[in-house]
């Protein structure tokens, strides 16, 4: 790579060069590489730098999807001006948020703090020790220009205060992340109740969901939702995760073409999304609607759990048989060029009556739901099926000799782990061999690529593993996608696995008061150790942990995991009553404590049989379920478990006490009923 040096002693590229991202793992970083910024990735190398020239560091982070993120880009980051400004002044490292969220945690905290509110793409002005003294979002390219020189001009000239700054932000940040942490208690039923009782309240009866606009999807409340009615039989509960699932699914946020799911609506009425696709929201998505359809039998669930497990194989699927993280919320730059329609385009493809039929179908408006006269298309109500899919089958062919968004291929280990269970859930529920074929060759994709010298990676691509160390969220969700894969298949391995992972994460990321650190013990040190136990886009480190610690120990009852996983909870318990919003995984994981755990050993069915789908079809809420032989070696809720008369049984256990084996289908029925 051929570079000059400037008399300020910074490196700039030279025309049709590249600068050091070129080399990076990360999609997000490689867009950058052409810039005339000369950036650095995060490390010591980039820190030892501006402790030589002794300059701050201009910390942004984002992520490939990121919309704003590329106006930023385009604006600023691409200018030669501005660039030089960032070349003289600073030494600047361009962080992916998604292989590296601990980076991004630590500072995305310090950003909230100084401005009340966050987002990407991040920007921050650290000292050379990491210190963060200045932070926002996005900057116009004139204003970023004008807070460049001024940020230099504080450097030279009142060093001190802007050092002083940035410790006394280190200082409260630490003393505000343990206010999220220190109950002692597990939730108590009324306090579940309590908890649902709050959400409830908050639920927007017009459009469903909760809150107002962005409105995002609230996949893990919903699972608490179905727990908790499923346990107290409470209709109310049940009408808000009907109302939220029917309005997700019928909105532009789903779509309606080529299934799945964009990251979240811009409107609160679910019509206009933010047209990023992340592999995250259909993973937690397709399994939510696969435990609604359980619990309802709707149609809708069905056939939205089924479109999005096909999106996820179509569209995300790596020929290593991992998942990308996301689809681009732009593409060419336009938001919404792929997607949104016009009556003309509608007749273009289909002719004038299919045309119209098509808009009444889809909510296509001669004056729009989105931008220029275009829509989203949303499904407002049921019509035939035959004309829906007929439609659908049309437009989505000739949508796709349109442009379409850049995929992010980095597979990120946890959000692969969530699609893991996914998967194995819906190609059992459904009978479908491929769902599970594709969650099997993820599994070991992520177990042989991914584990390196026993410990994870957070990301690879094409097959290549990075550097940057798994943290919490990959421990947890992989090990909860290895439990649902031993559920699937009754194969020791994926158990043995996850026990493996599960056991790394006690011992490396445990903290004193019970919870779990969201970075390990021997894990690059940053200004503060990461600890976010809140549930926001996907679920937190804690709380992923502590559910795959629980589950373990309903498969192979483990004490040690299940104290460890209830401690975990605790930790949060009291907070989470209060704000269930951004505890949704930790409630649907203490709803499973107060469950039982139930338990479901089938014998006498290899490959599968009757009493297996019954189990799976009509197994409470947070049950484990495994079926094979008696006594299979490696799999503890098998052991001890003879065959009745001969033939198949069902063993039904709940709260460690277990009732008589059934042998038919119907006493099975009855059996799982009583305990929902």
């Amino acid at each position: 790579m051929l570079r000059r040096v400037c008399p300020g002693g910074t490196a700039v590229k030279l025309q049709g060069m590249t600068n050091r991202l070129a080399g990076s793992t990360s999609p997000y970083l490689r867009q950058h590489a052409e810039n005339p910024v000369d950036w650095f990735e995060w490390g010591e190398e980039a820190f030892a730098e501006a402790r030589r020239r002794d300059v701050p560091i201009l910390l942004s982070v984002g992520y490939s999807a990121c919309h704003w993120c590329h106006v930023m880009a385009h604006e600023s980051f691409e200018d030669d001006a501005v660039a030089a400004l960032m070349n003289e002044h600073f030494v600047s490292v361009k962080v992916d948020r998604e292989e590296r969220p601990d980076i991004d945690a630590v500072y995305m905290d310090a950003t909230t703090a100084m401005t009340g509110h966050g987002g990407w793409p991040m920007t921050c002005l650290l000292t050379p020790d990491g210190a963060p003294f200045y932070c926002g979002t996005y900057f116009p390219r004139d204003h970023f220009g004008r807070l460049l020189q001024a940020i230099a001009q504080a450097w030279a000239a009142d060093r001190g205060e802007v050092v002083a700054a940035g410790q006394r932000v280190v200082d409260a940040l630490t003393q505000q992340s343990a206010a999220l942490t220190g109950g002692t208690a597990l939730p108590s039923t009324d306090e579940l109740d309590q908890a649902a009782a709050t959400l409830v309240g908050q639920f927007d009866r017009e459009h469903g969901g909760f809150g107002g606009a962005p409105k995002f999807p609230p996949s893990m409340v919903l699972e608490f939702l179905l727990r908790a009615s499923a346990r107290n039989r409470d209709d109310e509960l049940t009408t808000v995760a009907d109302r939220t699932f029917d309005a997700m699914a019928r909105g532009g946020m789903y779509d309606q073409l080529a299934g799945g799911f964009a990251r979240y609506s811009v409107d609160a009425a679910w019509v206009v999304p933010h047209f990023e696709k992340m592999l995250y929201d259909n993973a937690l998505l397709l399994r939510s609607y696969l435990h609604w359809w359980r619990v309802s039998g709707s149609g809708l669930a069905e056939r939205v759990a089924r479109e999005t497990a096909d999106f996820l194989l179509r569209d995300l699927r790596t020929p290593q048989g991992g998942f990308a993280a996301a689809l681009d919320a732009d593409t060419d730059g336009v938001e919404g060029l792929t997607y949104a329609w016009t009556p003309a385009q509608l007749a273009e493809v289909l002719g004038p009556a299919d045309a119209d039929r098509a808009a009444e179908v889809f909510g296509v408006t001669a004056d729009g739901t989105f931008e220029h006269g275009s829509s989203t298309l949303q499904l407002p109500v049921d019509v035939d099926p035959a004309v829906r899919d007929d439609l659908r089958t049309r437009l989505f062919a000739a949508r796709s000799t349109r442009p379409q968004p850049a995929r992010d291929d980095k597979v990120v280990t946890a959000w692969n782990g969530l699609a893991v269970a996914a998967l194995a859930e819906a190609g059992v529920l459904f009978d479908e061999r491929r769902y599970l074929d594709a969650a099997l060759a993820c599994g070991h994709l992520l177990l042989d690529v991914h584990r390196v010298d026993g410990r994870l990676r957070r990301a690879s691509r094409d097959g290549l593993v990075g550097d940057a160390m798994g943290v919490a969220e990959d421990y947890g969700d992989l090990a909860e996608g290895l439990l649902a894969l031993h559920q699937a298949t009754a194969d020791a391995q994926w158990l043995a696995a996850a026990g493996e992972l599960l056991d790394i994460a006690l011992d490396r990321f445990a903290a004193d008061d019970g919870g779990f650190h969201d970075t390990a013990d021997d894990a690059e040190q940053l200004m503060r150790r990461p600890r976010d136990p809140t549930d926001n886009a996907t679920p937190a480190g804690s709380s992923a942990v502590a559910a795959a610690l629980l589950t373990h120990a309903a498969l192979t009852g483990s004490t040690r995991h299940r104290s460890a996983g209830e401690r975990a909870l605790a930790v949060v318990g009291e907070v989470a009553v209060r704000q269930p919003r951004f505890f949704g995984w930790s409630l649907a994981a203490a709803e499973g404590v107060a469950a039982g755990p139930v338990q479901v050993a089938i014998v006498g069915e290899p490959g599968g049989g009757p009493l297996q789908e019954t189990a799976w079809r009509l197994r409470p809420p947070g049950a484990v379920v495994v079926s094979g032989e008696p006594d299979a070696p490696g799999q503890p809720l098998l052991a001890d478990r003879p065959l009745v008369s001969g033939g198949a049984a069902a063993y039904v256990c709940r709260g460690m006490v277990c009732d008589l084996p059934v042998t038919t289908v119907a006493d099975l029925e009855r059996t799982l009923r009583a305990t929902r």
